[in-house]
């Protein structure tokens, strides 16, 4: 039996903040990694969690303690929808929609080539939606969810490990593929943003929230406070509000947290827009909004339980490097083409790559360290964030439905 160290909530915040900075250390000396735009949290994120894996073998388990974990993600979201003013929401409202269609689309590809691969490998064909949609686009939660009805229903064994471990290689592949895919197609067709890649994208576009760690920002202690007090209000009316929903009890109805987070973001930012009572501080937004992401994806990254992705046999992990591999040349050639053949589909498809392997907040990951070096696009923060964080469970829920009333 392992002997369980439990790291305190001060001790675990340290190492996370260590994260991004052995991450930033490892990038800027190994070329290959910052010339494709591999995240910071995912580089140090997985030194960590690595470090963490070879102390589980040698019978040492690290419990971290990281209490602020969530509180940091539903913050991010609450900047995504403070950055929604109506102005940008118009711009990018049948963009949305576009995303939708062509997001959906893969859902069903990424279960034809679950289910196919499995039978092909003797596998039972269900298990070839655990290494679909169930974890790659749905995530750990979508996975947990589902294996208990495997279990159920179908009498099946093991389900939720399988699901656990194929949702966290789908998380790492993630934000490893997103960017480089996007620096391809930039490189390629020679784009870029409409708003320059300057370090004050502000000084000429004050309106614009980029989510990039060099931005040059004006942002004083007075506007921090203020900033992150509405901020607050969007993570604590986020928790009330989702225990509201739930308390009507419709079981189709599964809307994650961080999504009541967004909506009420955007509509205190366009409440405040319209009535003009105070004047939401751009600056301040986007880099809270920037920390508030990169110490979630720390925190997230540093706890994998990367043991678990060992556990997986060889049948599973072809079927899961064969998705990976499919999604990068979908994003690639089909995103890219039907968003629009900007820099903005580009970072959309990176986008594209992190929710369609790993979860919503890996998509933007992705995105923000492509604009870090390109340019802002917030067109692709509207609508990879609305399109990954509620409109595609719903559809996955669907399409998941009529493939097991196929199959089974």
């Amino acid at each position: 039996m392992n002997q369980l160290i439990s790291v305190g909530a001060l001790e675990s915040f340290l190492i996370a903040i260590f994260v991004l900075f052995l991450g930033h250390f490892i990038n800027a000396r190994i070329p290959v990694l910052k010339k494709f735009n591999i995240p910071e949290p995912i580089v140090g994120g997985l030194v960590v969690a690595s470090a963490i894996t070879v102390l589980h073998f040698r019978g040492i388990e690290l419990d971290f303690h990281l209490p602020l974990q969530h509180t940091f993600m539903l913050m991010f979201f609450a900047t995504v929808g403070l950055a929604a003013n109506y102005t940008q929401l118009i711009k990018g409202g049948a963009k949305v929609f576009i995303f939708l269609g062509v997001a959906s689309l893969y859902i069903m590809i990424q279960n034809g080539i679950g289910v196919s691969l499995a039978t092909a490998l003797g596998l039972d064909p269900l298990m070839g939606l655990i290494a679909g949609s169930i974890t790659l686009s749905g995530g750990h939660g979508t996975g947990a969810a589902w294996a208990q009805t495997f279990q159920d229903v179908y009498g099946m064994n093991n389900v939720l490990e399988i699901a656990m471990a194929s949702a966290t290689f789908g998380l790492i592949m993630g934000g490893i593929i997103g960017s480089p895919v996007a620096q391809r197609l930039i490189d390629k067709n020679k784009l870029q943003s409409q708003y320059g890649a300057t370090n004050k994208t502000h000084d000429q576009f004050p309106e614009l929230v980029t989510y990039s760690e060099n931005e040059e920002d004006n942002v004083t202690a007075k506007k921090v406070i203020e900033t992150l007090f509405i901020l607050l209000i969007c993570v604590t009316g986020a928790k009330y509000l989702e225990q509201w929903v739930s308390s009507f009890d419709i079981t189709w109805l599964m809307i994650p947290d961080f999504v009541y987070a967004l909506f009420i973001g955007v509509v205190i930012t366009n409440v405040v827009e319209v009535t003009k009572v105070q004047k939401m501080d751009v600056d301040t937004v986007d880099i809270l909004g920037t920390v508030s992401l990169a110490l979630f994806l720390a925190m997230a990254l540093m706890s994998l339980k990367l043991w678990n992705i060992l556990d997986l046999a060889v049948p599973f992990l072809i079927i899961l490097i064969v998705q990976s591999m499919m999604l990068a040349v979908f994003t690639y050639f089909v995103t890219y083409r039907v968003m629009g053949r900007n820099y903005d589909a580009a970072v959309i498809a990176s986008g594209h790559c992190g929710f369609g392997l790993g979860a919503t907040p890996t998509a933007v990951m992705n995105m923000g360290s492509v604009v870090n070096r390109f340019g802002p696009s917030p067109q692709a923060f509207m609508v990879v964030p609305i399109v990954g964080a509620f409109f595609i469970d719903i559809v996955n829920l669907i399409i998941l439905q009529a493939t097991l009333t196929i199959i089974g």
